[in-house]
């Protein structure tokens, strides 16, 4: 599906590889973001355009299986990438607080009832967190979060469980639950050596799983499992000489040639200048888009830098 643009949900990951997710009139597209290929589009901006619109809901059906549904109204985004009301409708909100009030929709019980994984990623500039992924999302979870490393230091029975154990670890030893998106892009301008980053996550895995391996709690098991990055990954991940895009995303006409991807973070090139650009896509979610002909403007001070 080619759509001409829509409303972007985000970089999604699978293992094809990075797509950007669309709403459209038509509904949900994906568009494959592919090496070499241009995405050129311009951001919907200006008077009675909000700066972001809500993304809908996400319901989830009494298998398990989350169904999204976009805004019914189109209304501006108020609480994150919601409006107030899709956010009273989401039922997957209530899953980061469940193994502690035990509320949740049949659905959101069911889909937490599979087995989920306890993990221990680093990104560029040697942070490191702990986190949480599903069965069905366990490779996907970390390529979307942007981990340059990652380990998987236990396997949980259910999502209860793994979360009691996400909470003692972040509260007892040095990794942290959250890291903001705007600290993971700017460290990807100049990211560690590799060896040094993959040292760093491997000792951190190594303590996390003799903490977890002396709780008092029942339903999960130590693993010891090297989650794998994407190919299209690598490029992005090592040092290099390489700058910021020059221009914000929150409007304006963009031409950008992807040679790389790593989470929602592109290494690009422009038409007219030489070098290697640094390009936040996340920035683009919630965000409306139109796709043509169009060209990043390069500022001249920019051009000087090549």
């Amino acid at each position: 599906m080619n759509p001409d643009g829509g409303l972007v949900r985000g970089i999604s990951w699978s293992n094809e590889g990075p797509s950007l997710s669309l709403l459209t009139d038509d509904g949900g597209a994906r568009l494959p973001l592919l090496p070499g290929q241009w995405l050129r589009f311009e951001v919907l901006s200006g008077d009675g355009v909000p700066a972001r619109f809500c993304l809908g809901f996400t319901r989830v059906e009494e298998s398990g299986q989350p169904e999204h549904f976009p805004c019914p109204s189109g209304q501006p985004a108020e609480r994150g990438f919601q409006c107030g009301a899709c956010f009273a409708k989401d039922q997957m909100r209530l899953m980061h607080d469940f193994h502690r009030s035990g509320q949740g929709s049949p659905g959101l019980k069911a889909y937490l009832s599979q087995q989920h994984w306890l993990y221990i990623a680093t990104f560029a500039d040697g942070t490191t967190k702990v986190g949480t992924a599903s069965e069905r999302s366990k490779w996907s979870r970390l390529a979307e979060q942007g981990a340059l490393v990652a380990r998987y230091v236990a396997r949980a029975q259910d999502g209860s469980v793994v979360r009691h154990l996400e909470d003692s670890v972040s509260t007892n030893l040095p990794p942290t639950q959250f890291v903001r998106g705007a600290a993971k892009f700017a460290a990807l301008l100049n990211p560690r050596p590799p060896l040094h980053l993959e040292q760093t996550n491997k000792a951190m895995a190594d303590v996390v799983r003799g903490y977890i391996a002396g709780l008092a709690l029942e339903g999960f098991e130590p693993a010891e499992e090297q989650w794998a990055r994407s190919e299209m990954s690598e490029a992005v991940a090592v040092p290099s000489n390489r700058t910021a895009y020059p221009q914000p995303l929150d409007s304006g006409q963009h031409g950008i040639r992807l040679d790389a991807m790593l989470g929602p973070t592109a290494l690009a090139g422009l038409d007219t200048t030489d070098g290697e650009f640094l390009v936040d896509l996340g920035a683009l979610k919630g965000r409306k888009i139109r796709f043509g002909s169009y060209q990043t403007d390069v500022p001249a001070l920019q051009e000087s830098l090549f």
